[in-house]
């Protein structure tokens, strides 16, 4: 719960801080009552959901990479060294396991929430040469995921 009363706030923080940076403008266009949105994409922000996905891709990238510390890594597992899997046509793709859940609470936990948001990628991004053509090309991805 306390996850939840953090995110609130810190939405609350980050909308206040948008609705600041377009009011300090010469010509402000936003009024206090207007939708947040249209001014996301003036500034080329990402709203929270989509910044929490850009986070968890970017550090299954250095995952991937081998980049990523041994904690994390040992967190995932791709297609191809789990075992019942080794014959399969999915071995040969990048794609990470998701463990078996009893709950909705555990599709937070970065063991499922990192794999589900790099398997959902397209093949593209994920075969990124660089950690900063990745990020460029990721974040446009979820920008025009959120806004178009």
């Amino acid at each position: 719960m306390h996850l939840f009363r953090f995110l609130g706030r810190l939405l609350l923080i980050t909308y206040m801080g948008r609705k600041m940076s377009v009011h300090t403008s010469p010509r402000p266009q936003l009024r206090p009552r207007h939708h947040i949105s249209s001014s996301l994409q003036r500034l080329h922000w990402l709203p929270i959901r989509s910044r929490v996905l850009y986070k968890q891709c970017i550090l299954m990238y250095r995952i991937n990479c081998g980049q990523a510390p041994k904690y994390i890594t040992d967190v995932v597992s791709t297609v191809a060294a789990t075992a019942t899997r080794s014959s399969l046509r999915s071995e040969n793709t990048m794609n990470y396991c998701l463990p078996r859940l009893r709950t909705k609470f555990g599709e937070r936990a970065f063991s499922y929430a990192g794999p589900a948001a790099w398997n959902r990628l397209p093949q593209n991004i994920r075969a990124s040469t660089s950690l900063n053509v990745f990020k460029w090309k990721l974040k446009t991805h979820l920008f025009t995921e959120a806004f178009y």
